[in-house]
């Protein structure tokens, strides 16, 4: 059994140098990144095409509850004040969503890539500290870390540094521990199909022990959990702590 752990795939290198990370490498993620960002984008177009006011049709419809559904998620969780932060929020779950689900169709799920989430995380802790600032002023930004005493300011930095670390690497490990579980019961069924198979004498079982059979039907019940639900949780999840770190930066 054979488990490639070795992460995303280069595939090549363009003549650019960006600073302090040097030669510009296209890796999978990457690749795959964009795809999800033209299905989301293609996906919008269909669902938003020939809208009416009357005699809707069910594509309005879908689209229609989708954005009702947003805008119900931000402002009951942030407030009105917030209702321009839906479009943020519905693209981050959405991009969310389709990246973490992408790999039922045996493509590598950029989420399964730390890079991606940090990326994620850092815009949301830009939002966050923003926020912090509109509300305190930098003035009183600075002076929270000093809160109750002085003496906890190295550590209430670290508190808030901790905050896109955590957000990151919380969706990274679920993403990628799914992955890997996943690649684990498809070797371990492989084995055992060649090893049961094998048992039958002559030339049947040689031809049969090299077709993998159990891995046909039984990977769909773990996938159930590991692709479909916690996709989707986490997606819900990292949403959720985005708009809930913002909100409450706006009460400091």
């Amino acid at each position: 059994m054979e488990l490639d752990i070795t992460g995303a795939r280069i595939f090549f290198t363009l003549p650019i140098d960006v600073p302090f990370l040097g030669p510009l490498r296209i890796s999978e993620t990457m690749v795959i990144s964009w795809l999800v960002m033209i299905l989301i984008t293609g996906l919008c177009i269909w669902l938003t095409h020939d809208l009416k006011e009357e005699n809707i049709s069910k594509r309005q419809a879908v689209a229609e509850l989708i954005v009702e559904k947003a805008n119900s998620f931000v402002i009951g969780n942030m407030g009105e004040k917030f209702r321009y932060l839906i479009p943020f929020v519905a693209a981050l779950f959405a991009t969310s969503v389709v990246s973490n689900l992408i790999s039922l169709i045996g493509l590598r799920s950029p989420t399964a890539d730390l890079s991606t989430e940090v990326a994620w995380a850092v815009v949301v802790f830009i939002m966050i500290t923003a926020q912090k600032i509109k509300t305190s002023g930098f003035g009183g930004y600075l002076k929270g870390f000093t809160t109750p005493i002085a003496v906890m300011t190295p550590f209430n930095i670290l508190s808030e540094l901790a905050t896109p670390v955590s957000m990151a690497c919380r969706h990274f490990g679920n993403i990628l521990s799914g992955v890997v579980i996943n690649g684990l019961i498809y070797g371990a069924l492989a084995v055992a199909s060649s090893a049961l198979l094998g048992l039958i004498p002559g030339a049947l079982g040689n031809i049969l022990s090299k077709i993998p059979i159990l891995d046909v039907g039984i990977p769909a019940i773990t996938s159930v959990y590991f692709d479909w639900f916690s996709g989707v949780m986490q997606a819900f999840i990292f949403c959720m702590l985005t708009v809930m770190y913002i909100a409450n930066a706006a009460e400091e």
